[in-house]
């Protein structure tokens, strides 16, 4: 698999604000978005939290037939956004959409109060153009999250809602995947050294590149 292919198919825009372009232009919890783009093909959401689930970047992101996925507890005011389609996901079930594969991984804190297990709060194992995307979501290390296999992983690394940078290290050292992206630093927690200090907790043979196209730190 072409590495480099790999990281050219992801940016974060902004904090955990990704962009993914393959097969489909795929959105994961649009937030901070700059500019009207128009070009999602799918929307991912992980979760309610505003920074992750915010109306006006899904707006400005939709085009007339995007597709729109959520965990069930954004449901009834996701159908108000005017998606052409919408489904609801649940930790561990499998979706095809758009020619697409979709599994729902369970994305949460063991011991902290910000995003409780029970919510049914998600990251996404997305499948396209034969590599496999994990977009891991707000998450502490869980054995959900290390029992994951993918070509590339998109990891938390702020702090304080989420793994660190060392925590996120480990996680994804235990995953081993070819590739793997920071996220969620820079911004509203974490600071811009998070992305480099992740990077240097990785295993020898995995690639890192940061990704971040624009930091508020």
């Amino acid at each position: 698999m072409d590495i480099e292919k790999l990281f050219d198919s992801v940016q974060v825009l902004y904090h955990s604000s990704i962009r993914i372009a393959g097969e489909r232009v795929v959105y994961v919890d649009p937030f901070g978005v700059e500019e009207e783009r128009h070009d999602a093909g799918l929307i991912l959401i992980t979760h309610d939290h505003y920074d992750h689930f915010s109306p006006e970047d899904i707006q400005k992101v939709r085009k007339a037939d995007t597709v729109l996925v959520t965990p069930a507890s954004t449901a009834q005011r996701a159908a108000e956004l005017g998606c052409s389609e919408s489904h609801v996901i649940a930790p561990g079930q499998v979706l095809e959409v758009l020619g697409l594969s979709l599994e729902a991984v369970a994305a949460y804190n063991p011991g902290k109060p910000y995003h409780p297990r029970e919510n049914g709060w998600v990251g996404y194992l997305l499948t396209m153009g034969g590599a496999r995307y994990y977009i891991a979501g707000d998450t502490d290390d869980t054995p959900e999250a290390r029992r994951v296999r993918c070509d590339l992983a998109l990891f938390p690394v702020g702090g304080t809602y989420t793994t660190d940078a060392a925590q996120a290290a480990q996680v994804v050292n235990a995953i081993r995947p070819l590739a793997a992206v920071p996220t969620h630093y820079a911004a509203i927690v974490g600071s811009a050294a998070d992305g480099r200090r992740f990077m240097e907790g990785l295993d020898t043979g995995i690639a890192c590149r940061e990704r971040m196209l624009r930091t508020g730190r």
